[in-house]
């Protein structure tokens, strides 16, 4: 609810599952994403995440006016600097060292495909930005942690970031 809310154009929540977004915060958020503000919600997994996030931010843009959609591969935002071919399912580094690295899935069967969903205004323009059973922003992080986690997952994801920032900061 704090204004300095208002001075970024951008932001971005993590394992937003099981975010409880009260009252003033709606309005608040609401009011930030229709003044031209964009939130990117990211490392949520699985459809009982999914649920608790969709009715949370319901309370934000009614989805009777503001639905989510699936953004199609065609679409502009998966080609701004690169192409992006497919939406990159990023584990987490402490699942993909348990797992072996044998799947990237964190939720087994209920989180094998990664989404990337939108809520957008009338004119098209993102509001926000939903990677659902990937964790992206981990393909950032982890440099120094692990080359080969790094290595696997970097170009992906910095190729998603990088075109996802650039695209809600041009449009």
């Amino acid at each position: 609810t704090d204004d300095e809310l208002f001075q970024c154009p951008f932001i971005m929540a993590s394992d937003v599952g099981t975010i409880g977004i009260t009252g003033a915060e709606a309005v608040r958020l609401r009011e930030y994403l229709l003044k031209g503000g964009t939130l990117w919600v990211d490392d949520f997994w699985g459809p009982r995440a999914w649920e608790h996030w969709t009715s949370e931010i319901g309370r934000v843009l009614p989805p009777s006016q503001y639905p989510i959609r699936d953004v199609p591969l065609d679409h502009p935002v998966f080609r701004t600097l690169t192409t992006v071919e497919k939406v990159p399912q990023i584990t987490s580094i402490q699942f993909w060292y348990r797992s072996g690295g044998r799947t990237t899935s964190e939720r087994g069967r209920n989180s094998d495909v990664a989404h990337f969903r939108a809520i957008s205004d009338e004119h098209g323009r993102f509001l926000v930005i939903m990677t659902h059973n990937t964790d992206v922003a981990d393909a950032w992080e982890r440099e120094a942690d692990d080359p080969r986690f790094f290595d696997q997952f970097s170009p992906d994801g910095y190729a998603l970031g990088i075109n996802v920032i650039l695209h809600s900061m041009s449009h």
